[in-house]
């Protein structure tokens, strides 16, 4: 758990943060939930959290194709 005050999720890559935006606006897509550029916090718990698991089930699902040699190596 993080340690005092603001936000623990930050992007590693700087360079990535437009990537990981469109990434997260992809994934709300296909859960059905209309995401705005910029603040989102009137979402419930139960949004947030199935646009964070639809992000992590991409992103397995990408890893695993890599690594059986049927996607793109990144």
């Amino acid at each position: 758990m993080a340690q005092g005050g603001g936000s623990s999720n930050r992007i590693l890559v700087p360079q990535a943060r437009a990537a990981m935006d469109q990434f997260k606006m992809e994934a709300a897509r296909e859960v059905g939930v209309t995401l705005q550029n910029g603040y989102n916090g009137d979402l419930t718990t139960r949004q947030a959290g199935s646009i964070g698991g639809q992000m992590v089930k991409k992103m397995i699902q990408s890893y695993e194709q890599q690594l059986s040699g049927q996607g793109p190596m990144a």
